[in-house]
């Protein structure tokens, strides 16, 4: 929709919007009241808390000892770090309980308040007949299911990421063949530069963030204002008035949490002058960081605020080996400074960003999982062996990392033979590092895609060798299923050999990572069960049961982990939810 020109025409815009904004305005005030103030969002923060506080306790002698137990095990860490972090576990132990029980109780609290809120606009947006009765019936029973979720994604974290991660510290060797320990003659001076990079961090960037916050709300009022007179912004669509209205009213407090972030994170900031010091063993250094820092946090809140760029605090050298030392901010970016910058809005047309969802992203996964491994079960690279150990709490290379990581090859295969610059997926989307979501998930894997991406471009690899190496990926490098299965002759030359050796190996690792993602553990166990149920029907020659083990292969993907309107769908509404393929990138 175009925004209105010419006063009149803007005057009369807004007359006629308002009796929108203050009707939907009052229904979520009622329906927050009811059903978010009164009974569901105690009930759904009682049962996060609960269930997740029972979590921690219960695994809390477990972490203790297996904490212990690979700590002293590893050959990272020298005998003195080990025997310091083992004397300091217990604290670590002590405020893990108390930051997981508090951060679970708000984070329930948070949940119980916004998902039925959620759920009023999707119910609005769908198209339903009685929209009223679903502003307020939809989000309760799926809010309450949506807890439970929370709480089984919560406990596959706490238990099958952590026995992941304390695996990779067991088994990592030192770099460069040192171990890494305590250079007791450098604490002394860290521990000064931290309290010192606290006392001066603290007040000064206090006062940097209570300055700029009168500008901070102004225009963050003048902004949403501007886009409720011209229906732009979050007042496009006429379900997300009662949001964007509260975010006028509420504006002054999310104001007041920048300030107070701000606060916080100038301890952290400051304190990191002591893991300078220690790092660059100079005490020196330190006390450069500490001027630094105050520059730092000053042209990242100018960049926030859309304010000009630069510091008027100056900039040292606080690192030896800086790949780019500068002396001031305000030489950040010279060149570009003198050239005109487009508006923000200008910028989203010409390079809109693709609205895609990290949980998306896995469920997309899990898909091209099943498809994947059906064929592979048909031609019995994937074995009731593997499905059994999957079941078990060790799990299975092969379809726990191997299956994941051949699919993760395949669309890099594709977007190789297409010679696309990014990421293609099955729907023909393109995701770049200039286009890609605006999410920590994306900055920790996109980037290592793209580069395995080029290298596998510069093997410039025929129909055979791609074969080979999407089974030694499958098969996660186990010669013996390697030389029983037929899959083809490895590559002559020893040099190609050990090149896919390696890009398997940093799929596979990549991989095992995503496999830490909350919700991959649920996931995995439905597919592990479906291909159970597929390999086990086609075992007794059942066309007609492989069918339907299709069928309900694609059921359990459509099931999203915070999906709030599933209880309220049938399956094939579930079925239909799914509108395109979408793969990890």
């Amino acid at each position: 929709m175009e925004a209105p020109k010419g006063f009149l025409a803007t005057l009369w815009n807004f007359i006629c919007f308002l009796p929108y904004f203050f009707g939907l305005l009052l229904i979520e005030i009622l329906h927050c009241i009811i059903h978010s103030g009164i009974v569901f969002c105690p009930l759904i923060c009682l049962i996060i808390t609960i269930g997740n506080s029972s979590i921690i306790l219960g695994l809390l002698p477990f972490h203790g000892y297996w904490t212990c137990y690979s700590i002293v095990r590893t050959k990272l860490l020298g005998p003195f770090l080990k025997v310091f972090i083992c004397v300091f576990l217990p604290v670590v132990l002590i405020l893990w309980v108390v930051v997981g029980i508090v951060g679970s109780s708000i984070g329930g609290l948070l949940y119980g308040f916004l998902s039925p809120i959620f759920a009023t606009f999707d119910a609005v947006g769908k198209g339903k007949t009685n929209v009223f009765v679903h502003c307020f019936y939809d989000g309760t029973l799926s809010s309450i299911s949506g807890s439970f979720t929370v709480v089984r994604d919560f406990y596959d974290v706490c238990f099958h990421s952590y026995v992941s991660l304390m695996e990779d510290l067991r088994q990592k060797g030192p770099p460069n063949g040192k171990y890494y320990e305590i250079r007791f003659l450098y604490l002394p001076p860290a521990l000064i530069t931290a309290v010192l990079g606290f006392i001066v961090d603290f007040p000064v960037i206090s006062l940097i963030a209570l300055c700029k916050s009168p500008y901070m709300l102004f225009k963050g009022w003048h902004r949403l204002f501007h886009d409720l007179i011209g229906r732009e912004g979050p007042f496009l669509e006429t379900i997300c008035v009662p949001f964007a209205g509260l975010a006028i009213l509420l504006w002054p407090l999310a104001t007041v949490g920048a300030v107070l972030g701000s606060m916080v994170s100038s301890i952290f900031l400051g304190a990191y002058a002591g893991v300078i010091v220690y790092q660059e063993s100079s005490f020196w250094f330190g006390i450069c960081y500490i001027i630094a820092s105050l520059s730092i946090y000053d042209e990242y809140s100018n960049d926030v605020l859309d304010m000009p760029e630069g510091s008027c605090f100056a900039r040292p050298k606080y690192r030896q080996n800086l790949k780019e030392p500068i002396s001031n901010a305000g030489s950040l970016s010279e060149s570009d400074s003198l050239k005109p910058h487009p508006p923000a809005r200008m910028d989203s047309l010409t390079n809109t960003r693709i609205d895609l969802k990290p949980l998306e992203l896995l469920e997309g996964l899990f898909k091209e999982c099943r498809r994947h491994g059906e064929k592979m079960v048909s031609e019995r690279l994937i074995t009731s062996k593997d499905i059994e150990e999957a079941k078990l709490t060790k799990g299975s290379r092969v379809i726990g990392i191997g299956l994941p990581a051949y699919c993760l090859l395949q669309t890099l295969l594709r977007s190789v033979n297409s010679n696309r610059s990014g990421i293609l997926l099955s729907d023909n989307t393109e995701i770049t590092a200039t286009n890609r979501p605006k999410d920590t998930f994306f900055d920790w894997f996109l980037n290592p895609f793209l580069i395995l991406k080029e290298q596998i471009k510069s093997e410039n690899l025929s129909e055979e060798e791609e074969d080979y190496l999407g089974k030694l990926v499958l098969l996660c490098g186990d010669p013996a299923r390697l030389k029983i299965s037929k899959i083809g002759s490895p590559p002559e030359s020893d040099r190609k050999q050990a090149e896919l050796d390696a890009i398997a190996r940093r799929l596979q690792g990549i991989t095992k990572s995503v496999s830490r993602y909350p919700t991959f553990r649920r996931h995995f166990e439905n597919l592990v069960n479906i291909l159970s149920e597929d390999l086990a029907k086609k075992s007794n020659g059942g066309t007609q049961a492989i069918r339907r083990s299709k069928s309900a292969l694609a059921m359990i993907f459509s099931n999203k982990s915070f999906d709030r309107n599933t209880s309220n769908m049938s399956d094939q509404e579930l079925q239909s939810t799914i509108a395109r393929d979408i793969e990890i990138a």
